[in-house]
């Protein structure tokens, strides 16, 4: 009999702005029956791209996954919040560090930590050029 590892509650980052919640239904499911990465990834680019927005004003296109680590399983039901911080504004770019929390349908109230990353995003303009 194997053991199952429950992580500790986490507690939610008061330095980083909640700036998506979404619950993952069986569509967005892998093999496995968990949330497919894929899909996390793009909710976390969409997440990232919130807060760069107010700087770039205008067209912008994510340049880089600088980083991106799944610490633990999504699952159908949980109620995902992603908190965002900007760490890095350059002349035409904006880095920014997501957090994945997730809040088990099972277990509401309760927090885990289930996805980090830092992305970059850059001012495009109507060509796509950046600018």
């Amino acid at each position: 009999m194997s053991a199952v590892f429950s992580p500790p509650p986490a507690a939610l980052p008061s330095d980083k702005e909640l700036v998506l919640k979404v619950i993952p239904m069986p569509a967005d499911t892998n093999g496995n029956g968990d949330i497919f990465g894929g899909w996390v990834m793009a909710q976390v680019d969409l997440a990232g791209s919130v807060l760069p927005a107010r700087y770039i004003q205008g067209r912008m296109a994510t340049v880089a996954v600088n980083e991106f680590i799944f610490k633990q399983p999504v699952r159908v039901g949980d109620i995902l919040s992603f908190f965002a911080s900007i760490t890095r504004v350059g002349n035409t770019s904006v880095t920014v560090q997501v957090e994945v929390f997730a809040e088990r349908f099972s277990d509401q109230g309760k927090y885990v930590k289930v996805t980090e990353a830092r992305l970059t995003y850059v001012a495009i303009d109507d060509q796509g050029r950046p600018g």
